[in-house]
């Protein structure tokens, strides 16, 4: 099925529920937004022949077959088979006749969660900026998904983004109620025609049941969509789930196996990279070192005897080949030797490791800190703190699996644009720049990504590739290399982090504990990228001095510790940062269950009861340490045992309120000859209603799996803004042979559900760094645990 973008409708117009409808033949169906002033937008989706478009959501075929659209980007995290099982359950739909396309960039599908989680990205002023109010101003304007600011700024983007985890609280009430509203007209239609009460009509296997009779629903479709949709259709009281706790071990086939399967596994799942479009060519492209350069000279002669070359394109900040195939396309690029100079125009500079390096140390050392969080004041009990560490986290990569690409197609003054992307608003806006076009001139086709890792959170090949297309007046295909993908990208901050804690006198029990991190205002500066167009340098300019709650998120303990804050000392490095999968979880709960780990051990208590005993508010974190000591067969953590635990937990405000994701994890790891080998990872965790078991229980695996790639490896350092690792060989990832055994299990929850896809990868890692201290008396207080951290600089 195919989509064409939103034009609005004047705000004048009046509207009525019968509207929510459309039919054969007419050109549009208005739909509320969801959004703060009460602004009407035309259905996204627009109806072909025979086909009705229902809510803004659902595609009605004659034959009764059931399109969704799908709001976010499918990254390998199951969102489709998700959207489409909500629509399915809530409806009574036969799984067979349900199928999926990428929803249309417009305001109808803006996020207001992820707009509320990310609010301090795209207010006017970072929200740490304003004073600490309680529940005042600041928390007002970035807390939640019904404020009025949250709301406009969704429809004004629109926000639409896969990232964070957003897309279930945001769309799942949606889903349910346009397919509820459908199963209320299909019903009301067959009691109508049978002469039954409507309230002894239901709907199962794609047919309306009422005692002995069925309908199918092909046959009501004409009559149930001539009746007006009920204001408040009546939702299932048990809505899209299954058994938390089914077997690890099952053969059944499941209920709602995954769409996507069977074209990854026979390989005709088309990818951004597979698009294919008559008389099209293709691109392959040089960036400069990372950090402030500008093209300096290229040898074009060079590359003028390559067959199939097409066409050079060279910008101030990259040089592109165009050619009949890529690999003449690269090798012509590299052809042409490009070399770029740093742009001292405007004091730039590029990246060096240790440059970096010492500036956190500086930071660390003599840099102004500001309080982020705190609940107390623990600054008197840590005076003389009772224990102390520095934690180290280097950078980190993406490397997902395909790199970057994209496919442009400008002709008669409109771009079209096929790209893998987690932003479609935001990229649609820099193909617009790119093509010299007003932004309604360019339609952004969501394209699935093969990983993504919030890597596609970088729109800038947008851009790239339209100028491409303008410049050679054909449909071109851009893609990345590998070289390219780890060169040119935004990898996660480098963070430094010193922790403090205070005993009781009686060394049994925390009163104290501080966190104060150096990094810079990484989440400020992703935003300014996303939602400003600003480019690296402006970005990082932007968030200078900032302080960053974002960047400093989950490093706010959990336990019931009287006195504890979070301090962030904001720094500025040459390195432009992103986000990674897990956010800032994923080095936050590092080092702070790393570190509880080693109070415990300095109090002399085992290290799980250790943590129940802080955790008397947290009962469903408590159910997952229990868990997961009873699949891994927790010993204590003893010496030598090589058992270590860590627990974490993450949440984001819903319209309903604050939904919650726990996990905890046992990992079993040694280390010989300074090689590191985890033998198992058992995972216990409370995600609230499992939907879809499989997806789930996926999702925590790979997580477990993209947590120990960068406990190991991931991640490189940075020479004349060149890194030194830059291909997947180079990062140190584990090999098959290398994967442990793993065990996840979940808890039967009824809570709101929460995407699971970020807390196995934030919390392998202590887990694996405890279990080594247990293994090896040693502690690893660097990530990755392979490398020796940073030099002090009095040691230089």
């Amino acid at each position: 099925m195919t989509w064409r973008p939103s034009r609005l409708l004047p705000s004048r117009l009046s509207l009525d529920r019968r509207s929510l409808l459309i039919g054969a033949g007419v050109t549009g169906s208005l739909v509320i937004g969801m959004l703060a002033l009460p602004r009407r937008f035309r259905a996204p989706l627009e109806a072909g022949e025979g086909e009705h478009v229902i809510e803004g959501f659902l595609r009605l075929a004659r034959d009764g077959t059931i399109s969704v659209a799908v709001p976010a980007t499918e990254m390998g995290q199951g969102i489709d088979t998700l959207v489409a099982q909500i629509v399915a359950v809530e409806l009574g739909a036969d799984w067979r006749k349900v199928g999926v396309e990428p929803a249309p960039v417009s305001p109808f599908y803006a996020d207001r969660v992820i707009a509320a989680e990310w609010a301090e990205m795209w207010l006017p002023g970072p929200v740490a900026d304003l004073p600490l109010l309680g529940d005042g101003l600041a928390q007002a304007l970035a807390g939640e998904p019904g404020d009025a600011l949250v709301r406009l700024e969704a429809d004004r983007e629109p926000v639409m983004l896969t990232a964070a985890g957003t897309t279930l609280a945001a769309f799942e009430p949606r889903l349910r109620a346009a397919a509820a509203a459908l199963r209320h007209v299909l019903c009301a239609a067959a009691a109508a025609e049978a002469g039954l009460d409507l309230a002894a009509c239901d709907t199962r296997a794609h047919a309306v049941v009422c005692g002995k009779k069925s309908w199918p629903f092909a046959a009501l479709i004409d009559r149930a969509l001539a009746l007006s949709l009920p204001e408040t259709p009546a939702l299932r009281p048990v809505p899209a789930c299954e058994d938390a706790t089914a077997s690890t071990g099952r053969t059944a086939a499941p209920a709602f196996p995954r769409l996507d399967l069977p074209a990854k596994v026979d390989g005709s799942l088309v990818f951004a990279g597979d698009v294919r479009l008559p008389d099209m060519v293709h691109a392959a492209i040089a960036h400069g070192p990372q950090g402030h350069c500008r093209l300096a000279s290229h040898d074009e002669a060079a590359a003028r005897g390559i067959p199939g070359l097409i066409g050079i394109v060279a910008t101030d900040r990259w040089l592109a080949a165009v050619a009949r195939t890529w690999h003449a396309a690269d090798k012509a690029v590299k052809a042409m030797d490009p070399r770029f100079r740093v742009d001292r125009d405007e004091n730039g500079r590029v990246v060096e490791s240790l440059a970096n390096e010492a500036a956190l140390e500086t930071a660390m050392t003599r840099g102004h800190a500001t309080r982020i969080a705190a609940e107390g004041n623990p600054d008197a009990l840590l005076a003389h703190p009772s224990i102390g560490a520095r934690y180290d986290i280097e950078p980190a990569l993406h490397a997902p699996l395909e790199t970057a690409s994209a496919t442009a197609r400008l002709q008669h003054g409109t771009l079209d644009l096929w790209i893998a992307t987690q932003a479609p608003e935001a990229a649609a806006r820099a193909a617009a720049r790119g093509a010299g076009l007003s932004r309604s001139a360019v339609t952004v086709y969501p394209m699935p990504a093969g990983g993504s890792f919030d890597a596609r959170l970088d729109v800038r090949m947008a851009e790239e590739v339209a100028v491409i297309a303008r410049t050679v007046g054909r449909p071109v295909q851009l893609t990345w290399s590998r070289w390219q993908e780890t060169l040119a990208g935004y990898p996660r901050t480098p963070v430094s982090a010193m922790l403090a804690a205070a005993f009781d006198p009686a060394r049994q029990r925390l009163l104290g504990w501080r966190a104060r991190l150096a990094l810079p205002a990484s989440a400020v500066e992703q935003g300014a990228r996303l939602f400003d167009d600003a480019d690296s340098k402006r970005a990082q300019d932007h968030a200078e001095g900032h302080a960053d709650p974002l960047s400093c998120a989950g490093a706010m303990p959990v336990y019931a510790i009287p006195e504890r804050a979070v301090d962030h000392l904001p720094t500025r490095i040459s390195l432009p940062t992103g986000r990674l999968r897990g956010g800032a979880h994923g080095y936050t709960a590092f080092f702070t269950e790393s570190f509880l780990d080693e109070c415990a051990h300095a109090l002399g208590m085992e290290p799980m009861s250790f943590r129940i005993g802080m955790l008397g508010d947290a009962p469903r974190l408590v159910a997952c340490l229990q868990g997961a000591a009873r699949l891994a067969m927790w010993g204590g953590g003893g010496n030598g045992s090589g058992q270590g635990i860590a627990c974490h937990t993450m949440a984001l405000a819903a319209p309903e309120g604050r939904r919650e994701g726990h996990i905890a994890v046992v990992a079993t790891a040694r280390a010989d000859a300074g090689t590191i080998r985890v033998e198992s990872l058992s995972a216990f965790c409370d995600i609230g209603r499992v939907i879809n078991h499989d997806i789930a229980r996926q999702q925590i695996e790979g997580g477990l799996m993209f947590g120990l790639a960068h406990a190991l490896g991931g991640s490189t350092t940075w020479s004349a803004g060149r890194p030194l690792a830059g291909r997947l060989a180079g990062l140190g990832l584990p090999l098959l042979a290398d994967c442990p055994k793993v065990d996840v299990a979940f808890a039967q929850s009824e809570a709101e559900p929460f995407d699971p896809g970020d807390l196995g990868m934030v919390a392998a890692a202590p887990a694996i760094a405890n279990a080594l201290f247990s293994a090896t008396g040693v502690r690893f207080r660097h990530l990755p645990l392979t490398s020796p951290g940073p030099v002090p600089l009095s040691e230089r």
